[in-house]
């Protein structure tokens, strides 16, 4: 019984640290609204436009088509939600390079 428990209480925090790593969002470049695409790139269709001031969860990221953006030059994009992609041009995430792992 008391390695059940301790089991439990593993998924338990681990379950709250994977919402936490969720949970951390990145602000957008200041005063630009920024188009949501189906894929990495700009031929991939425009699923929605995210407003001035919004801030994203990145899930993962991926090469693509590079962007020249607020925050430089990358061909880096970053999956905000399932099928929703965005090119880190335009996301302020500190680095220059990738912050999350890559899209599978």
């Amino acid at each position: 019984m008391v390695a059940g428990g301790f089991a439990a209480t593993v998924m338990l925090v681990m379950g709250a640290a994977s919402e936490a790593a969720a949970a951390a969002t990145y602000p957008l470049a200041p005063g630009v609204s920024v188009n949501v695409r189906s894929g990495p790139g700009t031929h991939y269709s425009v699923v929605r436009t995210l407003p001035v001031g919004s801030s994203v969860p990145i899930y993962c990221q991926c090469p693509g088509d590079t962007i020249s953006g607020y925050y430089g030059t990358t061909n880096i994009w970053d999956n905000i939600a399932n099928g929703q992609f965005v090119s880190d041009a335009y996301v302020k995430t500190g680095s220059d390079g990738y912050v999350a792992g890559r899209c599978a």
